[in-house]
């Protein structure tokens, strides 16, 4: 599995529509061919009744006198034999279906072309916010975190902010750092569940996914919460509006991502340099007016001590502060959705985040403590800085209009990492592969929607509060830090290449910086809602593990050789091999059951019809209806005098295949199609319920003649 993953990093970006149809390995492309020498069927393509390839609509369309309108070609040919669907061909043939694609397409756009995915690429400058959104707008929450763990101890444990500020700044140079060098050794994407798996094995890298799983869900719950707040900070009319708001700003998130990678970038550029530039301009206000006091700090309100100040205290606080970091990992896994050259341009990247973070984050806190201002249940703590800052003019409204925006737009950073992360594991068989499937506009649109669902119910179930989230922030963002960093370590030891003493040593640092925070966190916080996360990891781990073991043994079963345990029915391989017998359900001689006996009797194989009665006296006359008709077929009539028809009838069929298990049975049901689909509750179905009754069977064939009614 690693060697056609480096394959496949190797020719290019491994983000490619064609992931949902892997290659054949060697052993299989080998039973291939054995299997192709035997086998004995048609083989001129000219004898086949109709043109496979359309070649003979080569002309453009013209309208008609019947229509004004020109008809669209659904298929362009290529070359001979290789047709090439057009836009066209994906529109629903119902009038229903044809309006709801309209709609589709005015909210996320017109489909793109699968070659178009190299130009659905981000440059740095359109990389940066979309990226950085989540790691820059942490500062808005995480320092006020921080102080409200504080502030339980009284006003003056709130002087302690200053030291852990620099704690946490040290860690953030580690960890960037640490990143930076992961980055040019990942160039196909370095997230935490690659290198992890790569180098410390499955179980860790699947724990790093689950981690990261979990961060990107909290990340657009806790962003989201946090940006309805700075809106309910500023109009507290809203406030009785705040989860309905959440709902909805996820719901345009989601649209806007599934407009795809490039679009949505052009869409969330301006808000992030714009709350960057605020923030900026609050800082040099602020401590301008700070430098013309002398520097000194104001003192905080007054507030009574709830706990004592111990070392625990100390440590929730830290580890709530350290959620300012989170994101901080968003350019490693996306190093595929950057122009060429990828890995150097996710390198820049990453250095100009870090840079801006550690100067909004340390300016902010400095600034907090230099104008004396303490958590407050009914404000930001962003926001008292702004009153602050600005008594007067729009400086205010603009900082809680930008802050809002920023915090609303700041799981966009989720949007873009979480469908990538399901991507690989999916790759690799941990996740299902319909996150594998790149939607119309070449997003990977399962997993937003899985994304924003997850998210959506977890903001709804923790009433949008931020500080109810914020506990189970920490834990599996820092344990992906963690084990990606330690991965990292190990791939220094191994690959041993020039300079890889430093490197290791870099990333050692950011390995125990982070696993010590990581531990802070689960102890520090356990009871307040981390058990959560310490608990979710090894229950998915353990799905992970499951849903691997899935697809392991699909894999077995369908591969190009026949499984010991495979039935006898199921074992062929060659048309010759093939022994059939076709059965065909009759509950009354009309058009639909003759023309379903045609059909079977055409295939040229022993046909069977069977007739369930519900008496003796319906039993007899059906067979002679069936003597009149002119007993063309064998006929097997089964009496239910229970009523009952599926059943009896599943039970015989299941009956022929034990006594014949290499036969396969072609079970042939009449099926009438109606027009209109409010008449379909007047039908029973019965083919469908059938279908169900013998999907466990091996070797057994369920298909249908469908009969029109106009």
């Amino acid at each position: 599995m690693r060697a056609e993953r480096d394959d496949a990093a190797q020719a290019g970006t491994v983000v490619t529509p064609s992931a949902e149809f892997p290659p054949l390995g060697d052993e299989e492309r080998a039973a291939l061919g054995r299997i192709g020498e035997r086998w004995r069927g048609p083989r001129r393509a000219d004898d086949l009744p109709v043109d496979p390839t359309l070649g003979r609509h080569d002309h453009h369309p013209a309208p008609t006198r019947f229509g004004r309108l020109a008809p669209i070609d659904m298929f362009t040919v290529a070359q001979p034999g290789e047709l090439v669907a057009t836009g066209a061909a994906d529109l629903p043939g119902n009038r229903a279906g044809r309006s709801v694609a309209r709609v589709r397409r005015t909210l996320i756009g017109p489909p793109l072309s699968s070659a178009s995915v190299l130009y659905e690429r981000m440059r740095k400058l359109v990389a940066l916010p979309v990226l950085s959104s989540d790691l820059l707008s942490s500062v808005a929450y995480g320092p006020e975190a921080m102080l409200a763990v504080l502030v339980l101890a009284g006003s003056a444990a709130l002087g302690l902010a200053l030291p852990l500020a620099a704690v946490l700044v040290v860690l953030m140079v580690a960890v960037g750092l640490s990143y930076r060098q992961t980055i040019p050794a990942y160039p196909h994407g370095a997230g935490s569940y690659i290198v992890a798996g790569d180098n410390l094995g499955r179980t860790p890298g699947l724990a790093a996914a689950a981690g990261l799983m979990l961060d990107y869900v909290l990340t657009v719950s806790v962003s989201v919460a946090a940006g309805v707040h700075a809106v309910t900070s500023a109009l507290p009319g809203l406030d009785r509006w705040a989860v309905p708001l959440g709902v909805l700003v996820i719901a345009v998130l989601l649209a806007g991502n599934l407009r795809g990678v490039r679009t949505a970038g052009n869409i969330f550029v301006l808000p992030t340099y714009a709350f960057v530039v605020v923030l900026l301009v609050v800082l040099a206000v602020g401590y301008a007016k700070a430098a013309s006091r002398g520097f000194a700090p104001l003192p905080p309100p007054s507030a009574p001590a709830a706990e004592g100040l111990g070392l625990l205290l100390v440590l929730r606080a830290f580890s709530s502060g350290a959620v300012s970091m989170t994101g901080i990992e968003a350019v490693s896994n996306a190093v595929p959705a950057f122009r060429p050259t990828e890995w150097r341009n996710a390198r820049t990247t990453l250095g100009w985040m870090v840079a801006m973070l550690v100067t909004l984050f340390a300016g902010l806190v400095g600034l907090i403590h230099l104008d004396g201002l303490a958590p407050r249940a009914d404000e930001t703590l962003l926001s008292q800085l702004g009153r602050v800052t600005f008594p007067s003019g729009p400086g205010y409204a603009i900082l809680q209009a930008t802050t809002a925006l920023i915090l609303l737009l700041a799981a966009n950073t989720a949007f873009n990492d979480f469908p990538r992360l399901l991507f690989f594991m999916a790759r690799d068989g941990h996740a299902p592969r319909r996150f594998l499937h790149m939607g119309d506009r070449l997003a990977f649109s399962n997993g937003l929607v899985a994304l924003a669902l997850t998210a959506a119910v977890v903001f709804v179930a923790f009433g949008g509060h931020t500080e109810r989230l914020i506990p189970l922030y920490a834990v599996g963002v820092f344990l992906a830090f963690t084990l990606s960093q330690t991965g990292m370590v190990v791939h220094w030891r191994r690959r041993r290449g020039p300079g890889w003493r430093r490197r290791l040593a870099v990333n050692a640092v950011g390995a125990t910086l982070s696993g010590l925070v990581l531990l802070t966190a689960a102890v520090a916080k356990f009871a307040e809602g981390a058990w959560v996360v310490v608990l979710a990891v090894p229950l998915l781990v353990l799905l992970f593990r499951r849903i691997h073991r899935h697809y392991d043994r699909l894999h077995r079963a369908l591969a190009l050789h026949s499984p010991p345990s495979a039935p006898p029915a199921e074992c062929d391989e060659l048309p010759q091999q093939v022994r059939h017998l076709v059965v065909v359900p009759v509950a009354r001689l009309n058009r639909a059951s003759l023309r379903a006996l045609a059909y079977a009797t055409s295939l040229g194989r022993p046909t069977l019809a069977v007739h369930i009665a519900p008496a003796q006296d319906e039993a007899d006359r059906f067979r002679d209806q069936w003597r009149a008709w002119g007993d063309h077929l064998k006929l097997e009539t089964i009496v239910s005098p229970y009523r009952s028809v599926i059943g009896p009838l599943a039970h015989y069929l299941e009956a022929l295949h034990a006594a014949s298990p290499d036969l396969t049975l072609t079970v042939i049901v009449p099926e009438v199609v109606l027009r209109r689909r409010r008449y379909r509750l007047l039908h029973s179905r019965a083919e469908q319920r059938l279908r169900t009754a013998l999907r466990a069977l091996p070797g057994v064939v369920v298909t249908s003649v469908p009969v029109h009614v106009t």
